[in-house]
């Protein structure tokens, strides 16, 4: 028989984050750096406990900043600073609060940028209903200030139940750790639910390395461009944030330099050359 764990499911999500890594050219780095937060009522009992009692001791820093907002701009900068091999887990209490965060989850979703979001909700139980600072739909019961982030995240999950984040969390690592799919990944978390204790399997917990893929071009698209700039008069090279992330920076800039081809970045691609190419 396998082994269990009793956790609540605040405690759970930090142990889970701690022993998560990234692997891309065989160098490995644990993938979430630490955690943002704001608390209040909606996750000082649950989320905020799992922090005080597992964090620091499993090698997640916790940072307190003065507005949500900041704090997702600060994890979205992060990761891109870091290639998105890592970056920051950022929750907020319910309500107001939580809603400054979705600002930011656009603009990590729009640039591809991982970030983790882990914002309160409802009562599941909906026994006390409505609590300070909750934001619910007059007619759905069931829809909360949190669906706000729905349409700015690539994975968006509410747990209803604690079994739920067996499949959840592992699905949003797979979103954040994908080159191509990752940006803000949002888990809600009902305030009761944080509290409600589960006996986990222990390999839940087990460091789990997720391979950042690397895909080859076709030949085919090498042999395309190759063609087009053949052909081309006067030929730009317009880079994007893909020729820093696969770490190709150098190689650009040779290439540029050998065929004399001009080059210019989009947003995403600043940091391609420096500042005085």
């Amino acid at each position: 028989m396998s082994k269990s764990i009793r956790l609540t499911v605040g405690q759970a999500v930090v142990k889970f984050l701690a022993s998560q890594y990234a692997e891309r050219d065989g160098r490995e780095n644990r993938f979430i750096e630490g955690i943002w937060g704001i608390f209040g009522h909606g996750n000082v009992s649950g989320l905020g406990q799992g922090i005080v009692e597992f964090a620091d001791k499993s090698g997640l820093r916790f940072y307190r900043p003065q507005h949500e907002q900041g704090m997702v701009h600060i994890a979205a900068a992060f990761a891109k600073h870091r290639n998105r091999l890592s970056t920051f887990a950022c929750t907020t209490s319910i309500g107001p609060g939580a809603l400054n965060m979705v600002t930011g989850a656009g603009v990590a979703t729009v640039n591809r940028l991982p970030v983790l979001l882990l914002p309160s909700d409802y009562f599941a139980n909906r026994v006390p209903d409505p609590v300070l600072q909750q934001i619910e739909h007059p007619i759905e019961r069931d829809v909360s200030a949190s669906d706000a982030f729905r349409p700015v995240s690539r994975f968006f999950d509410r747990i209803s139940r604690p079994e739920q984040l067996l499949a959840s969390l592992p699905e949003a690592f797979r979103i954040l750790t994908d080159p191509a799919e990752t940006g803000a990944v949002t888990i809600s978390l009902p305030e009761d639910v944080q509290a409600e204790a589960f006996d986990w399997p222990a390999e839940f917990f087990e460091k789990r390395v997720w391979h950042v893929r690397r895909p080859l071009p076709d030949p085919e698209l090498i042999q395309q461009a190759d063609e087009l700039i053949g052909k081309a008069k006067r030929p730009i090279i317009i880079s994007g944030g893909g020729t820093i992330y696969s770490d190709a920076c150098e190689e650009l800039r040779k290439f540029c330099g050998e065929f004399c081809i001009p080059i210019t970045e989009t947003q995403a691609g600043k940091g391609v050359l420096e500042w005085n190419y």
